[in-house]
């Protein structure tokens, strides 16, 4: 539950939005620029994306050399804030879906009401707050329910970077059924905890759908 509203429903949901947000009557060229960067860690492959966060944040990686530089003590990342890692890891590599999304559905957003708040002299948060964000409500909704459902079910990045460690801090539903099943041969705990875990991604599918439904 952690690693899930920490990376999906706070990190790239959150995330994604503010790029969005941010990039919306910017040029086009730093648009294109922003969004290769972003969707550039998307479109890697999980293994690839995962060992690309491994190299930066071990022991000798490119975090370390950097902080090395300014004259401060490396970590070894993965082992003293191991959450912290797995959930930045995801958010790095799945923050542009959320801000393809939201970038679609802020250009659906009418300038008029927009300029209309402008003039009636709410601020830039108030007319996203009482505005924008009413608008694309549904988008919201359809965003943190995929990026849940591809959270709850994440195993190859976590696995890669820390394998549920150090001991079992960082381990989700994914990697306890794969431990139960395939280093402890309990073959019947392991599908048990893949119904637990498909149970669960229902119940969040379920909840979102009733969200979008309410606002027909």
């Amino acid at each position: 539950m952690v690693f899930t509203v920490g990376s999906a429903v706070i990190g790239q949901n959150c995330l994604g939005m503010l790029i969005a947000v941010l990039t919306q009557h910017r040029r086009r060229w730093l648009r294109s620029a922003i969004g290769i960067v972003v969707v550039s860690a998307w479109v890697l492959p999980e293994l690839v994306a995962a060992f690309a966060v491994y190299a930066f944040l071990n022991t000798d990686g490119t975090l370390n050399n950097l902080l090395a530089g300014l004259g401060l003590d490396p970590q070894d990342w993965l082992y003293s804030a191991p959450m912290v890692a797995v959930i930045l890891g995801n958010v790095w590599r799945g923050t542009a879906f959320s801000m393809l999304v939201y970038q679609a559905s802020l250009s659906e957003v009418p300038t008029d009401l927009v300029e209309a708040a402008d003039v009636d002299g709410a601020g830039v948060f108030r007319r996203f707050w009482h505005v924008t964000l009413p608008i694309i409500r549904r988008s919201v909704l359809t965003n943190l329910m995929l990026i849940t459902l591809q959270t709850i079910g994440l195993f190859t990045l976590i696995y890669v970077l820390t394998a549920g460690g150090p001991g079992a801090e960082t381990q989700t539903l994914p990697l306890l059924m794969y431990d139960s099943a395939f280093e402890f041969d309990e073959i019947g705990y392991g599908a048990a905890i893949s119904l637990v875990l498909l149970l669960i991604g229902g119940l969040f599918a379920v909840v979102y759908a009733k969200s979008l439904r309410e606002e027909v």
